[in-house]
């Protein structure tokens, strides 16, 4: 996403909501899904991480998501978009585990 590079013309203005604060961004109107997914991926991991850990506030957890990102982005190969897939898969396979096994 270069929003530096591309005329204001050309940008549209999105809200964004992240950690329960709203933000209007302007971007790319080829860049509007990415960054829709990459916020919904914020706000789940965030909650993960309500979920298991013990927090103050809202910044808390986005110091926790933003270390888990780093941490993610440096593995070879691999970016946020492959490991929210590989995410679902696991999660999929886990109900369906679940599943089959409430009904033995």
């Amino acid at each position: 996403m270069s929003i530096e590079t591309t005329p204001s013309a050309e940008l549209i203005p999105v809200n964004i909501t992240i950690a329960d604060r709203s933000y209007r961004v302007k971007i790319s109107p080829s860049d509007e899904e990415a960054v829709r997914k990459t916020a919904a991926i914020i706000n789940q991991k965030m909650v993960e991480f309500k979920n298991l850990y013990a927090g103050k506030d809202q910044q808390d957890y986005i110091s926790m998501f933003l270390l888990w990102f780093t941490t993610q982005q440096q593995a070879p190969g691999q970016n946020m978009y492959e490991l929210e897939q590989v995410q679902n898969q696991i999660d999929s396979l886990t109900a369906a585990i679940e599943k089959g096994l409430s009904h033995t």
